[in-house]
């Protein structure tokens, strides 16, 4: 199942009235200035999670619901998205959050439809919806999950096979950002070693979930694949040193050795900023593929790294998509042109409109530009958009 289209609208930059459509493909560039959107469209991920997972009023709470809103309250009074997906035959995720009193969101409706004839895009999604009222064949089969005015999502408790298919899939949805590599970050602390079924969204179990590789006969094969990599980027690494910790059985640090093979212990304060980073995302995405998670999503994976290191994370993104969905926000020239055209998504302010708006790129369109021109070079020259 992949999830290949959202149509959102009034969320946060993205206003409420014509909404913005964003395509989805294995791999997805977003690339923008500050400012543009990109960040409001990871948090709507986060959104969706809470959603799914039945903790919207927690999110919601944290949030406020001014700042969810697109211009807040006096301007927007509701959230409404659709997920497309599909898997063969055609599905789709449609949710409508109001305003409520006090400073809340309810669910007005929820629910799912899916035939052979449900539609892949939103504008064939009007011209279907148009057919219907004419009387002419439209979604084969539509159920509403809620109605009223429902505080969480009835998703999870559906029973019908769809509504599994649609919950695994969005339950399934991981948001990881590796910024957090100060002296007092989880990834540098010592980690109980059980802690290692997934990895967390900051890294903060990587020694756990690295052991966990290592000693699964299954995995190790996974396990010398990262380690392959690291060294590609890192070349006086030689391998983790994943022992429990003495006198702390059930804990274990992000410990190594170099390729000097003297023998000589380092501890995880003894590592870079950037080679930390690199080594959460090369356990991320070069993982089992049964362990990936459904979708993706990773903000500034190329923060604190050297070129070289963007070169194989990209190379990493592509492996990990043969398996999973990847959404990446980007402002890295040098990752951009690791990627074809399509899969990049400009993100930039309408000023018409005082909004983000999302556009795909078109290859052919460009031809006669990448004939001459890098993607980088043509975003630098503002022909692709996307600059403040």
């Amino acid at each position: 199942m992949k999830l290949r289209e959202l149509y959102i609208r009034g969320f946060k930059s993205i206003d409420g009235d014509a909404g913005q459509i964003i395509p989805l493909g294995d791999v997805t560039v977003l690339l923008g200035a500050n400012g543009s959107g990109k960040s409001n469209l990871l948090s709507f991920f986060t959104m969706l999670q809470s959603l799914v997972k039945q903790k919207l009023k927690r999110f919601v709470g944290k949030q406020g619901v001014s700042r969810l809103l697109f211009y807040g309250p006096k301007a927007t009074t509701s959230i409404s998205f659709t997920a497309f997906f599909n898997d063969g035959a055609d599905h789709r995720y449609e949710v409508l959050l109001k305003r409520g009193l006090p400073d809340g969101l309810f669910l007005s409706h929820e629910k799912f439809e899916f035939g052979e004839f449900a539609p892949a895009t939103r504008k064939s999604f009007q011209a279907t919806s148009q057919q219907g009222k004419n009387g002419e064949q439209a979604l084969s089969e539509c159920y509403y999950l809620t109605k009223g005015e429902a505080s969480e999502s009835g998703l999870a408790q559906d029973e019908r096979p769809t509504s599994k298919l649609i919950c695994e899939f969005l339950s399934g949805i991981q948001i990881y950002q590796f910024d957090d590599t100060s002296e007092t970050a989880k990834i540098r602390d010592r980690v109980y070693m059980d802690d290692a079924s997934t990895l967390h969204h900051d890294g903060g179990n990587l020694a756990a979930f690295l052991k966990m590789l290592a000693s699964s006969a299954d995995y190790e094969k996974y396990y010398q694949r990262i380690v392959r990599h690291i060294q590609r980027v890192m070349p006086q690494f030689g391998d983790f040193d994943l022992e429990s910790i003495p006198g702390a059985g059930d804990y274990v640090r992000l410990n190594w050795q170099d390729s000097s093979g003297n023998g000589y212990l380092f501890d995880p304060h003894q590592i870079s900023d950037g080679s930390l980073r690199f080594m959460a995302l090369a356990t991320l995405l070069l993982q089992p593929p049964d362990l990936l998670p459904k979708f993706i999503v990773l903000d500034e994976p190329e923060l604190g790294l050297h070129p070289a290191a963007i070169a194989e994370l990209s190379g990493m993104v592509k492996i990990a998509a043969q398996n999973t969905q990847l959404l990446l926000a980007t402002q890295s020239t040098r990752l951009i042109d690791e990627f074809s055209p399509e899969e990049l998504v400009i993100v930039e302010r309408d000023e018409k409109r005082n909004c983000s708006a999302f556009k795909q790129l078109d290859a052919e369109q460009l031809s006669g530009w990448l004939a001459r021109y890098s993607l980088s070079e043509l975003w630098e020259k503002n022909v692709l958009g996307g600059q403040p």
